[in-house]
């Protein structure tokens, strides 16, 4: 039980932070645009990629010892530029959520794009493979509990985030709500961006 509540007490610190995952499912859920599978995709996908941290983390870290501070620049840049579109999004303004508009997407177009902002950002394999998989090795002998854990602490969030998102429906149907928010993810991750250099330096 210890290990699977640090698990799950660990997931939930990392994932709190916004960032281009969990941004795009917040945005999705304020829009109520295929919130169901684009949640099941991101808890399946961080389980996944957890699984991996947790049960090949050693092996991982052994067979590629440079591979960590690649992974560092390369998520600071992905992120950086995730940030960059934020910035651009809030200036531009003019988009509002129109509450009894929904489903402008395709569920293909959503889940592609989720797809892409998972697994081709190396910032979640910083958090999900290298730092879950190396505080794993702390539990030797219980380490299916601390992935169910940490599996159960990402589902929990993405659920409470992209259902509870729909609650500030009626502030987001104002443009300059949008904007403010579009900002706010910006500046979250330019500061995650600015804070993966400064560790590899």
């Amino acid at each position: 039980m210890w290990a699977f509540l640090n698990g799950f007490g660990l997931s939930l610190s990392l994932i709190v932070a916004v960032g281009a995952q969990n941004a795009f499912v917040l945005r999705q859920g304020l829009r109520r645009e295929h919130v169901g599978p684009l949640v099941i995709f991101c808890a399946i996908s961080d389980a996944i990629l957890m699984a991996i941290g947790v049960f090949g983390f050693g092996v991982l870290n052994d067979a590629l010892p440079a591979l960590a501070p690649v992974m560092v620049w390369l998520g600071a840049a992905f992120v950086f530029v995730y940030g960059v579109m934020s910035f651009r999004r809030a200036w531009q303004g003019g988009e509002a959520l129109d509450p009894d508009v929904a489903g402008k997407g395709s569920v293909k177009a959503a889940l592609l794009f989720c797809f892409a902002i998972t697994w081709f950002n190396p910032h979640v394999y910083l958090d999900t493979v290298l730092l879950v998989g190396s505080i794993a090795t702390k539990f030797e002998g219980a380490r299916v509990a601390f992935w169910a854990g940490a599996s159960g602490g990402s589902a929990v969030f993405f659920i409470a985030l992209g259902y509870g998102a729909r609650f500030l429906a009626p502030v987001m149907a104002k443009p300059r709500a949008w904007q403010v928010l579009e900002f706010v993810i910006g500046v979250v991750m330019v500061a995650i961006a600015a804070g993966l250099v400064w560790s590899a330096l």
